[in-house]
């Protein structure tokens, strides 16, 4: 109760201080600029649009308040009041301008006219309350030209018309479409890079023309295209005939610090002296040579040097080649878990002079309660290494033609860890290939992984008791040999690290263990549990797989809000030498990206409470189900609110007729009951390169409690029923 009513008292405190006047710090005769409306006399026409063309625009706002606009007006009309710290720390009022009224006009009604509108009208209205403003624009659409005809009017020289006639078909511009600047430039820009595949250097938009008749006063417009020998702006005299060009020499130029092989250079280049000229290989050039990550500039020149040749120069420029980095997380909760995970990261991008990347990583995890009587303690380390190579081994990058380079991975790990109930090491290592398909899908294929585990030091009463409530865990906690081959597939709309669009993603990856191991099992000998073993470890087998659906909507002033949706779904299954998956391949809900109302490891499987065999709790389940929204909108400067809802759990997938744990399993029918579900706030500084966000979740149905009490009451809501989280970058 003392937590809940402070809490409420600093939620007080903060509206106080941000409910300090808004107009203290403006000069006589000034006045806050508080709002901008756009109404438009037509609902087809979305009126939001619009926004981006006021030129001043007020201060953000959330729920009427703006703390940076209060701290700012502390100062009053003192500038170096506190030192100047108020107005340093704050962000100023914006001062309402009236010259900004009719630029925004103008403004507007240039794009109207733009996307098709002609003869718009706008009026404004100015409302002044108190020393405030606000300002009403009244919008009145003009008159649309629906096209009637279409005519051409081409150069007919050359293979220019029959170049022209193959791509007609792919024209924007038809007969009955409405008439707009807007796609006129579009269709231009479009036509215009499929004459640069064509062999037409130097060919742009600018060499279009465009004369439509609107005279009719039916609303139809008769539309004329020319393709000119001059660019827009040029006189008639500068005209030169269109012609295809071949290239001509082709050079590539880098400092000479930079030690690579000529032939790694030469197998990433597409271009070759008398071939046609395509912009589309040109640019296929840039990506492959920015993909290899030891360049911090890739410039491709194009140099017109005979009537019908363009010589080539490929210009690299290198990025530091060697470098550390370190970075340090920590976390608290609700319990009084607190977590540090510092990590120390040496980088080498061309280690063998083939651009060659390697990186060795040295990463802690430590979780603790300090003062606690009882032992309740994790340390993880881990020691990894891992050598790209810009290639897909065995093969030259000349043999992969498109814009995208494979790439491969050797990677190998040792990691230790020790708990109050055992300690643990892991051995790792992989051979993976990755890449492009296109420009939206990503691939990883690993065509060999494999894992040993060994387990030591196991408290006794832990094995004990472990294998007298859940024997199916407790052969997960055993020594194991993990062979097998995985792959992984993701899509998305929008690659960017922070998207700024609307967009969708779907994720699915699988992994398949032990098969050709069992191959061989009469070569190998039986532990006195009946697994075949190698070097005394039985071998796990077992079939993983799990998919992630995403979409994210885009509305509001200048789309800058976003309803964000997930759906992620993963089951595993042991078979044949294994009863059990590995610890490392179970499914756990809770974190920063998954249910934030519980930490992670800490719900389910299913309605099973927490296990008090663990000190710091370790729920896991063979399978997963998730869904979660969340509704993202900008508060001020740089800051994103975020209010979110989760649903889902993990569970257990062994046979119904099992007497142990029998709430951890899935059932249809039991399924509502076992689903967890929380809701909770958000906060993000989003630096456009980088978000950081803070979570925090509440429970709102917690599957561990008993039957008729699972939903949690308000009251109950900061009584140890909240987890905070700390996190980079989008929860999903």
């Amino acid at each position: 109760m003392k937590r809940r009513n402070g809490i409420f008292v600093l939620l007080a405190l903060a509206a106080s201080l941000c409910s300090c006047s808004t107009t203290r710090s403006l000069r006589d005769g000034e006045y806050l600029l508080r709002k901008n409306t756009v109404q438009v006399d037509s609902r087809e026409f979305n009126a939001a649009s619009l926004g981006t063309y006021v030129v001043q625009k007020p201060n953000s706002y959330l729920l009427g308040l703006n703390p940076f606009l209060s701290v700012y007006n502390w100062s009053g009309q003192n500038p170096s009041a506190a030192g100047g710290l108020f107005r340093k720390l704050g962000v100023a009022p914006v001062v309402y301008d009236a010259s900004k009224v009719d630029e925004t006009i103008e403004s507007m009604l240039s794009h109207l006219r733009y996307v098709g509108y002609y003869g718009s009208q706008i009026e404004s209205q100015v409302q002044v309350k108190g020393r405030k403003v606000f300002v009403n624009y009244y919008v009145s659409l003009g008159k649309r030209f629906t096209i009637s005809d279409i005519q051409y009017h081409i150069p007919q020289y050359g293979s220019f018309p029959q170049d022209f006639d193959r791509d007609l078909a792919n024209t924007t511009i038809k007969k009955g479409l409405f008439l707009s600047e807007e796609a006129l430039d579009k269709e231009a820009d479009r036509s215009a890079a499929y004459f640069r595949t064509q062999g037409y250097f130097g060919f742009t938009k600018n060499h279009y023309a465009f004369e439509a008749d609107t005279l009719s006063g039916d609303g139809k417009a008769k539309l004329q295209v020319f393709i000119q020998d001059y660019a827009r702006g040029d006189r008639p005299e500068s005209a030169t005939e269109h012609r295809k060009f071949a290239l001509g020499e082709v050079t590539l130029t880098y400092p000479e610090r930079l030690k690579i092989r000529p032939s790694v250079l030469e197998d990433l280049n597409l271009l070759r002296p008398g071939m046609p000229y395509d912009e589309r290989t040109v640019n296929a050039t840039y990506s492959r040579f920015s993909s290899v990550g030891m360049f911090s500039g890739v410039n491709v020149t194009m140099t017109p040097s005979a009537e019908d040749r363009v010589d080539c120069n490929i210009g690299l420029r290198n990025s530091r080649l060697q470098g550390i980095k370190a970075n340090l997380e920590a976390s608290v909760n609700s319990t009084g878990l607190f977590g540090l995970s510092p990590q120390l990261n040496y980088y080498h991008r061309n280690l063998f002079h083939g651009g060659e990347l390697l990186n060795l990583g040295l990463k802690g995890n430590f979780q603790f309660k300090p003062g606690a009587s009882d032992a309740a303690y994790s340390t993880e380390i881990s020691v990894t290494s891992t050598l790209r190579f810009p290639l897909f081994l065995g093969l030259p990058n000349r043999v992969f033609k498109g814009p995208n380079v494979p790439r491969t991975d050797l990677s190998t790990s040792f990691i230790y860890q020790d708990r109050p109930e055992f300690k643990r090491t892991v051995i790792a290592t992989s051979y993976a290939y990755s890449g492009r398909i296109g420009r939206r899908a990503l691939y990883q294929l690993t065509p060999f992984r494999a894992n040993v585990a060994r387990l030591f030091n196991i408290d006794d009463e832990f094995l004990f008791k472990l294998m007298e409530t859940n024997p199916f865990l407790f052969m997960a906690y055993m020594d194991h040999f993990d062979l097998g081959v995985s792959g992984s597939l993701y899509y998305t709309t929008d690659a960017s690290t922070i998207p700024i669009t609307p967009y969708h993603y779907f994720r699915l990856s699988l992994d398949v263990s032990g098969n050709v191991l069992s191959l061989f099992n009469r070569f190998m000998s039986v532990d006195e549990n009946g697994s075949h073993t190698i070097w005394e470890t039985p071998y796990s087998q077992y079939v993983r797989g799990e998919c992630h659906l995403g979409k994210v909507f885009r509305f509001g002033h200048e789309d800058k809000q976003a309803l964000a949706l997930h759906l992620m779904g993963g089951i595993g299954h042991a078979y044949g030498n294994s009863t059990s998956l590995p610890i490392e391949r179970y499914f756990y809900a809770g974190g920063s990206n998954s249910m934030r109302g519980w930490q992670a490891r800490t719900i389910g499987p299913g309605n099973e409470q927490n296990s008090m065999l663990f000190a710091i709790p370790t729920q896991m389940g063979d399978m997963k189900l998730e869904a979660n929204v969340e509704y993202r909108f900008p508060l001020v400067w740089k800051l994103e609110g975020a209010l979110f809802v989760d649903a889902g759990n993990v569970w257990d997938i062994r046979m119904p007729d099992s007497e142990f744990d029998e709430g951890g399993y899935f059932d249809w029918k039991t399924l509502p009951g076992s689903i967890g579900l929380d809701w909770g706030l958000g906060i993000r500084v989003n630096l456009d390169f980088l978000l950081v966000r803070v979570d925090g979740g509440i429970r709102l149905h917690d599957p561990a409690l008993p039957a008729g009490s699972r939903w949690v009451a308000p009251g109950q809501w900061f009584n140890h029923n909240y987890a905070i989280h700390f996190g980079v970058g989008y929860p999903f």
